[in-house]
């Protein structure tokens, strides 16, 4: 774990990670966080929405958020708020053995027609029976797998799976969690396999799809269709190629140590060259809806993946279109810059959702904090400016208000906000904020 941790401490030391936001603020954010959290919990017995059955699994689940909204365990959306510190370790331990029961024990098509392969992790997990479902758009195990969201799993649970048990490890210090059997496979083993699941390319390492043999390259756009090399993953891959490095170490475990750490390596020296095309931005794929990607960019600078030259010419870009009003909108965040669209009709190449609504041009609060950081490398004023419009906004809306406010939202649509009492829309921007 040491490397990953150094490898942190480095980049909150960075010049540019000054603190974003007043103590008072990140209070505010801090306690908005926990109480969003605590309304995502399906605790055992408890129904949270009509037409679901109550929570069977045996221990407490965490949707996406709270009220109606996304009645299931998402593993994305859940693995992504862990850093925050809110998830007690029963909770915790709970959620990682139920996704390691649900890990895919053979290749198997759906009743649709997709390929689940062995190893792949649910996309969400259902609370009255435990049922998996590996792809987007259904609560029905044989419904699940249309096209529409291509034809294997979404590629980003197989490294939240890896985060899962990775952050398990540093709140507990319980390594030996790794080896415990479930089903006949060490939790171990079965990261192992996990994180081999997303393709590549003959001799490649970037995660690699095409348009006949898609996965969704991330559950955060999961209605976009993007082929070939891609930057979301990939990204998410070097991340968990990290963790699995230092669990190896835990381990003593140098083989595999040095295999993942030599991934990492090759990953930290591709992406930059495959993705960048010298504006600043890195492009979310290298075929289909090739756009530039706002919230790659700024992961890519979170992680380290982008430093130097490449990481200030990334928060410039991010700086200039935040200022000609490109980037948000009520401190909010697009996947793609309005001046970069792929056309009048369009925000990516390929969209189910018509532009200007959800993952098509709609603006999202998750990206915030990796947005700021990336801004503050070239002006802290502005990062700033934007942090505290986050916030503001947040405090006009706030949940706790009643029934009539719904901050955090998932999104804000041109039409108006999309899904209230959202998770990862507070939650990601606190775990950035809180390291200052």
């Amino acid at each position: 774990m040491v490397s990953l941790l150094l490898i942190c401490a480095a980049a909150m030391s960075q010049p540019g990670k000054e603190a974003l936001l007043p103590a008072n603020d990140l209070k505010y954010l801090e306690q908005l966080t926990r109480d969003v959290m605590d309304s995502s919990r399906i605790l055992p017995g408890q129904v949270v929405a009509p037409g679901f059955g109550a929570n069977k699994t045996g221990g407490t689940l965490i949707r996406p958020g709270g009220r109606s909204s996304y009645p299931s365990f998402w593993i994305r959306d859940y693995a992504m708020s862990l850093p925050s510190g809110f998830v007690t370790a029963e909770e915790q331990s709970h959620m990682l053995m139920l996704t390691a029961s649900t890990q895919s024990d053979r290749n198997w098509i759906t009743e649709r027609g997709a390929m689940v392969p062995f190893g792949a992790i649910a996309d969400h997990i259902r609370p009255d029976d435990g049922v998996p479902i590996y792809f987007p758009g259904t609560y029905d195990p044989t419904e699940q797998g249309d096209s529409s969201f291509g034809v294997f799993p979404p590629y980003c649970d197989q490294y939240f799976f890896v985060d899962m048990a990775y952050w398990f490890v540093k709140a507990t210090g319980r390594i030996s969690i790794l080896d415990t059997v479930i089903k006949g496979r060490s939790l171990f083993d079965r990261l192992e396999i996990s994180f081999k699941v997303p393709p590549v390319r003959y001799d490649g390492v970037l995660v690699y799809t095409t348009e006949e043999l898609r996965g969704v390259d991330f559950g955060f756009r999961d209605v976009i269709t993007i082929t070939g090399d891609l930057l979301y993953p990939s990204l998410l891959k070097y991340k968990a190629a990290l963790e699995l490095a230092d669990l190896s170490a835990m381990k003593k475990q140098k083989k595999q140590e040095d295999s993942y750490r030599a991934i990492v390596a090759r990953l930290k020296k591709e992406i930059p060259l495959v993705f960048s095309d010298g504006s600043g931005l890195l492009h979310a794929s290298t075929r289909r809806s090739r756009q530039a990607d706002v919230w790659g960019t700024a992961l890519a600078v979170q992680l380290g993946v982008l430093d130097g030259e490449y990481a200030q010419k990334a928060g410039q870009v991010m700086r200039d279109a935040y200022l000609k009003g490109e980037l948000s909108r009520n401190g909010n965040i697009r996947h793609v810059l309005t001046s970069l669209d792929f056309d009048s009709t369009t925000s990516w190449e390929k969209s189910l959702a018509k532009k200007g609504t959800y993952q098509n041009g709609a603006y999202w609060g998750t990206p915030v904090g990796w947005v700021c950081r990336a801004i503050t490398l070239v002006d802290l004023a502005s990062a700033r400016r934007l942090a505290l419009e986050y916030l503001a906004d947040l405090r006009k809306g706030d949940f706790r208000k009643g029934p009539a406010f719904g901050a955090p939202w998932e999104c804000y649509n041109d039409y108006g906000p999309q899904n209230p009492v959202y998770m990862t829309s507070v939650a990601c921007p606190f775990i950035v904020f809180k390291e200052q």
